[in-house]
């Protein structure tokens, strides 16, 4: 069994800690709770470590091998400086590759939360033959399928921006087809900002979170477009109820958030449909961001349903 270790809240959980190196001068904390059967490695959210799920990987390691990785730039992660290439979806994405090579585990089974849904969506994009299968735990967001129907301004603005880079750095477009994409993706973002400001133009502007450092706003920009995810996978949404009331503005402005909320995971669910028909979907009724903690039954269960529909590993 591992040892017990402290974590820098005070918590324990049962878990021995290590270093691997990914590359040269950056190395990442790779959390080990044990158990047998299947290789499972834990990616946490944007701002998280993985010492986030030092409470729910107990329950998984009783019937796989569980380990969590904390991605650069958190907790005592090597942090490299928060540039255009350090913390792009693709970096992050060899990181785990990195890690799983290093510690020898034969198609292992990768479960993320939140943003790692991009980690996962790299991989099982350019790297199928690495993993048994995908776990997006509420990672199955717009970072992890890009809507092909419907597109996304985030997503859209990043690619406009490192078209319009390149233009302004003096690359040269091809004569059509260059010119054609950047007017295309030009009047795309146009309309989703028309858009964006029809539904928001009267809510007050959220606060950025003091939770965001220089390399987590790297990650952001350094999202990629992923259009459809080539190994087995199970995508986990929590269907959370508001629990705000009231006609106060700050209440009916959170109600309007809501809603947009609630309409951005329906053109999730139809975007996988779509894209990834082979994923099996699952809505998590009254659950938070945080599923795994809200509704951990729930989440074991569908995990187990699902990993045991894996086939062996080659």
């Amino acid at each position: 069994m591992p040892q017990t270790a402290r974590n820098a809240d005070g918590d324990s959980s049962p878990h021995t800690v290590q270093r691997i190196a990914v590359e040269k001068g950056v190395s990442l904390e790779v959390l080990d709770w044990g158990g047998s059967g299947r290789p499972l490695v834990l990616l946490a959210g944007l701002a998280d470590t993985a010492h986030v799920f030092d409470q729910f990987a107990p329950s998984l390691s009783r019937k796989y091998h569980v380990y969590g990785i904390t991605r650069r730039g958190r907790g005592t992660s090597s942090t490299p400086e928060p540039n255009q290439t350090n913390y792009t979806a693709e970096r992050l994405g060899e990181d785990v590759l990195a890690v799983i090579e290093a510690l020898h585990l034969n198609q292992p089974v990768l479960a993320g939360h939140s943003i790692a849904g991009e980690e996962l969506s790299y991989i099982g994009s350019h790297h199928p033959e690495k993993v048994a299968g995908l776990i997006y735990i509420e990672a199955g967001y717009p970072y992890a399928l890009y809507d092909q129907a419907h597109g996304e301004l985030e997503l859209d603005s990043i690619e406009l921006r490192e078209q319009l880079r390149q233009f302004i750095d003096g690359y040269s477009l091809e004569p059509v087809k260059g010119y054609d994409s950047l007017i295309a993706n030009l009047e795309r973002v146009e309309n989703e900002v028309k858009v964006q400001q029809r539904n928001t133009g009267n809510l007050p502007a959220t606060p950025v979170s003091p939770r965001m450092t220089p390399d987590l706003f790297a990650i952001m920009e350094g999202r990629q477009q992923f259009t459809t995810i080539r190994t087995p996978a199970l995508v986990i949404f929590a269907d959370g109820d508001s629990h705000r009331s009231g006609d106060d503005p700050q209440s009916r402005a959170q109600a309007a958030r809501e809603a947009l909320m609630k309409d951005g995971k329906a053109s999730q669910y139809a975007a996988f449909a779509r894209q990834v028909p082979s994923a099996h979907v699952v809505r998590i009724p009254h659950g938070t961001h945080y599923v795994f903690r809200s509704s951990q039954a729930d989440v074991l269960r569908e995990i187990n349903a699902f990993m045991a529909t894996l086939p062996p590993a080659k």
